[in-house]
């Protein structure tokens, strides 16, 4: 693996010995300085706390330093190139996490990269945030042999999710109205690859389906950065079926866990009392962001 710019980009074995390792930082801590000495740039064009912050703090505890860069300060916005962009940065840094308002503005920042660029967020994809989901539903079920409803938009969030589900061998079912449904040759791919490795992958439109037998219910918000124009209209199409209730999750596995990679519109995706719930593990799923981030960069920096 070159550059992480979608869960694809990785092989199985890589995905779960970033896990691992994951785990282990969590465990044991940052014992290992593995980035002594390298220098990572965060390129943004898009408002963060987690991603920024869990980057940030991964690289510091590994012994690396980290130039926070927003989009707005640099030349981009006076209309520079990324193609220049991408190679300057290359001559600085030793690696750089991206995140971008457009899936193709990364593709096109790795292409003429001669270092890392690692995917912190685009229009299509969030595969840091998957590399932490399946990191914490792996620990809280102690192994593998786990189920995982999404409930709401197949958004980035969504796709990277169910991506790393089929490649690990993770059933999920997706409850999403079929309007928002992504197209059928991207479906028909990932379930493909469910199958070949023994996993089932359902994209459905009701929530209640959805969440029998998971162990895991997980939503996102309804309107992603970028399509503030659509609220309403989102609202409408999605509300009140797909939010997420302590009544759906008495449908789900008994136990089952809240996730949700926030931040949360409370009273819309899913209820307050879900949020703040015995159940929810929003909290330790937002650590691991640290922890896979580490991990991940480990493996792009030090491998030969």
């Amino acid at each position: 693996m070159r550059h992480f710019l979608q869960i694809f980009d990785a092989t199985r074995s890589e995905l779960l010995e970033i896990l691992e390792r994951a785990a282990s930082y969590k465990k044991d801590g940052y014992r290992e300085k593995t980035l002594q000495g390298r220098v990572v740039a965060l390129l943004f064009e898009k408002p963060s706390t987690r991603t920024r912050v869990s980057f940030s703090s991964a690289v510091s505890r590994l012994g690396g330093e980290i130039i926070y860069l927003p989009a707005s300060e640099l030349q981009l916005a006076r209309g520079e190139p990324i193609k220049d962009t991408a190679r300057v940065l290359s001559r600085y840094v030793d690696a750089a996490v991206a995140r971008l308002n457009s899936h193709s503005s990364i593709e096109e920042l790795a292409r003429y990269s001669s270092i890392p660029v690692v995917n912190a967020l685009t229009d299509l994809h969030h595969p840091c945030q998957a590399l932490a989901d399946l990191a914490t539903m792996y620990e809280f079920s102690g192994g593998w042999g786990f189920k995982v409803a999404y409930i709401g938009d197949f958004n980035n969030v969504c796709r990277s999710l169910v991506q790393i589900c089929v490649m690990l061998g993770v059933s999920i079912s997706v409850a999403v109205p079929k309007k928002y449904w992504p197209p059928a040759p991207e479906l028909a791919k990932y379930r493909e690859l469910a199958v070949s490795i023994g996993s089932e992958l359902e994209v459905l439109e009701d929530p209640e389906s959805a969440v029998k037998d998971a162990d895991f219910i997980y939503t996102d918000v309804l309107v992603s950065m970028g399509l503030e124009a659509e609220y309403e209209k989102r609202l409408k199409d999605f509300l009140p079926r797909y939010r997420v209730t302590m009544q759906l999750l008495k449908n789900a596995k008994p136990g089952a866990r809240f996730m949700h990679c926030m931040p949360i519109k409370r009273g819309e995706e899913v209820d307050e009392e879900v949020v703040e719930s015995p159940l929810s593990i929003i909290f330790d799923q937002a650590e691991y962001r640290m922890h896979t981030s580490a991990a991940l960069l480990t493996l792009l920096l030090t491998r030969d």
